[in-house]
């Protein structure tokens, strides 16, 4: 026995494993990943206890993008990993946009939720999902594919944080005006519940728990306890707010009068509510934190906090909202913590929207389907930028048209620049460019808009980072042109080849 032991070696294991079985799989990482609604990168830096769970504890990203500022387009785009012109979905609301768009095209059948179940993993929508759900067709109680948990608004006034009916899994619960049913306070509430429901009952199970809170969208309602916070701040003031001299934009821009002192009064009232409101943000971050903590899993799980859009505040004359190419609408927050993530560190890459499917995918090590247009973004969270990264973010927006003003408060309060711009058909349809620094030749960041009326812009950023100088009629023409011709190969292209096409100018 001893000679034979001596001369196989493999016998010496056997005990092991007949007694123990092979060693456990680890489980994969989970991820939670809260979207903001019209959250810009100024208010979100003034959020103190997210700062310090999350920025000081993880990566934030400088460079963070949407592709077209606007709620149901972006995230769609975050959905699926796709730009708008390979969803389809530009607008809000029906027939270039909305959740019945989606739903009737067939759209929720391959998600990032469908993936992440697929691959054994708990998933869960807490918040608003997309604009215009829930519709007549899908009745209120509809569940998109994908989601082993869900709870969304399905009737009431959502947007106002009180009076409002939630459709759990299946079942309308309603809630009403009293301090327990300020909404964000509620959904903080749903999401611990299925963490702890989660690791208790699923133990060997990862969850992806996409926790979407309505604020700091107007009326940005904050919850009694910060009433009276922040009672003398005001709206940032740079050169471009009110801008005095706007000959250099397109037509759209130049149209704007100056703001009155009322609109700026009722900018400043707005930007409040909007500090306000995001301590209650602040307060939903800390109990899903504190609870990951609680049940062990804070060190296997990835937490993201980004935005839906960025939203202007008198920039440029333009009365509050989004829905344009400057810069305070398309480059939003995005801080991450997790596994392997450095605290406090910083990147420059250009990151978007369209990068989040694909990140979670890969973190559950699966891989996405070949119509995703973006990239993981799992190796820059590890300290490791590939070397054939994007150079260039496309930028997408279809023209206005008239809204039909709804009474129904699901629907999203439309900001005082959409029904402006609503009014006067403006801005027109444009593409466009955002551009990393050196992307061309040795010039910094660029902005780069071509309208379908024939008009451009163009904004070095690092001399003018609040896009004060249109400088496209003084530009260097070789690079008027190579950045038409980047363009032009970018706003047809998908998956592998438009990622391809991000990477090298023509």
């Amino acid at each position: 026995m001893n000679n034979f032991l001596s001369k196989s070696g493999w016998f010496c294991f056997l005990p092991v494993v007949f007694l123990f079985g092979m060693p456990a799989q680890a489980k994969s990482p989970n991820i939670i990943f809260i979207l903001a609604d019209d959250l810009n990168k100024e208010v979100f830096s003034h959020q103190v206890k997210i700062n310090s769970l999350l920025t000081a504890n993880g990566m934030t990203f400088k460079n963070n993008f949407v592709s077209l500022s606007l709620c149901c387009p972006s995230r769609t785009s975050t959905l699926r990993g796709q730009y708008a012109h390979n969803t389809g979905l530009f607008k809000n609301n029906p027939p270039d946009g909305g959740f019945g768009k989606i739903y009737s095209g067939g759209l929720e059948k391959s998600t990032v939720a469908t993936w992440l179940q697929n691959a054994g993993y708990r998933t869960a929508l807490i918040g608003k999902y997309l604009n215009g759900y829930p519709s007549k067709l899908s009745g209120i109680s509809y569940i998109p594919p994908g989601w082993t948990y869900w709870v969304s608004p399905n009737q009431g006034e959502p947007y106002s944080e009180f009076n409002y009916s939630l459709n759990e899994n299946g079942k309308t619960v309603t809630y009403g005006n009293a301090d327990k049913d300020y909404m964000v306070d509620v959904l903080a509430d749903k999401t611990t519940q299925f963490i702890g429901d989660t690791t208790s009952k699923y133990p060997g199970k990862p969850f992806f728990i996409f926790l979407a809170p309505y604020l700091p969208h107007q009326p940005a309602t904050a919850p009694l306890r910060y009433a009276n916070d922040f009672p003398n701040v005001k709206a940032p003031r740079p050169a471009s707010f009110n801008e005095a001299d706007v000959s250099d934009k397109p037509a759209w821009v130049q149209a704007k009068p100056l703001l009155t002192s009322q609109q700026i009064a009722n900018i400043d009232i707005l930007y409040r509510r909007q500090r306000q409101s995001m301590q209650a943000v602040g307060d939903l971050v800390e109990n899903v934190v504190n609870k990951l903590r609680a049940v062990g899993e804070l060190n296997n799980t990835y937490v993201f906090i980004t935005s839906d859009n960025g939203f202007h505040l008198g920039q440029h004359r333009l009365n509050s909202g989004k829905n344009t190419a400057f810069e305070e609408d398309i480059n939003v927050p995005l801080v991450v913590r997790g596994p392997g993530v450095a605290a406090g560190s910083v990147v420059s890459e250009i990151t978007a929207n369209v990068d989040f499917a694909p990140t979670f995918a890969k973190i559950a090590g699966i891989t996405p389907p070949a119509f995703v247009d973006g990239r993981s973004l799992l190796p820059i969270l590890h300290g490791i930028t590939p070397t054939n990264w994007r150079k260039v973010l496309l930028l997408e927006h279809a023209s206005q048209s008239i809204t039909s003003f709804s009474a129904d408060p699901l629907l999203e309060p439309q900001d005082e620049f959409d029904i402006q711009a609503a009014a006067t058909y403006d801005p027109s349809a444009f593409a466009g460019l955002r551009t990393q620094e050196r992307a061309i030749g040795n010039y910094g960041p660029i902005n780069y808009i071509e309208y379908d009326t024939g008009e451009r812009e163009l904004y070095r950023l690092w001399p003018d980072p609040l896009q004060v100088n249109n400088e496209y009629l003084i530009m260097d023409q070789w690079v008027k042109y190579k950045l038409k011709l980047w363009l032009g190969k970018l706003r047809t292209a998908s998956g592998q080849a438009l990622r391809n096409a991000e990477q090298t100018a023509p």
